[in-house]
């Protein structure tokens, strides 16, 4: 049986109010073999979030004790508040076979890419800048000052949309979903995932007239 190999990080970034943590939340609940890496942020809690399950909530003394440390693949100043990827809960989802889908802003984004070269870089736009104020608009959660800050600072975050390998215009759920559930599928059929070990012991080291060499193809 092939065994598992080091599982890929899949980032996904958007203008807050494009529904990127929507669609994420529907790939970790339909596809298998995927988790999110928990981050830690300085933000409080929102209603229904769960401590070390939505987010690992902490002090900033804490959160900037961390980066003096180096614990953080990633971290960023977002709406004022301090988000942060653990590298150590990276590498161990990674290790253990397991892809990681993680939801975070182009800042981390940029930090990720440099540590983690062989990541999976997913950007997800709206329909259009005016479905995009609606969307925050429905938010109860989302003061006028806050969506005017959104909305300046989506301009910003989608000229970084060049960055990424992949678009996603997140029109209706369904469709995104169907398109980022493909791309996480056609990652995992690369050449570089798949054990080359089993490969040789199994196709290539049969013996016998059938045997082939992996060094003549």
């Amino acid at each position: 049986m092939q065994k598992k190999n080091k599982g890929s990080i899949f980032v996904v970034s958007a203008p807050s109010g494009a529904g990127k943590t929507t669609l994420c939340e529907n790939i970790l609940k339909s596809m298998d073999n995927i988790r999110p890496s928990v981050s830690f942020t300085t933000r409080m809690p929102r209603k229904g979030e769960v401590h070390d399950r939505d987010y690992t909530f902490v002090g900033e003394k804490e959160f900037r004790a961390m980066i003096k440390r180096g614990e953080f693949a990633e971290w960023a100043v977002v709406h004022g508040n301090l988000y942060g990827t653990s590298g150590r809960r990276l590498r161990e989802i990674m290790n253990s076979g397991c892809d990681v889908l993680l939801d975070i802003d182009v800042q981390g984004a940029r930090q990720i890419r440099e540590s983690f070269v062989s990541g999976v870089f997913v950007f997800v736009l709206p329909p259009s800048l005016k479905v995009l104020r609606e969307r925050l608009e429905k938010r109860k959660s989302n003061t006028a000052e806050d969506i005017e800050r959104r909305m300046r600072r989506a301009g910003d975050e989608i000229r970084d949309f060049t960055r990424y390998e992949y678009v996603i215009v997140n029109d209706t759920l369904k469709d995104s979903v169907k398109k980022l559930g493909a791309i996480i599928a056609a990652d995992r059929l690369r050449t570089r995932r798949t054990d080359r070990e089993w490969v040789k012991e199994k196709f290539l080291d049969s013996g016998g007239k059938n045997g082939c060499n992996l060094s003549a193809g």
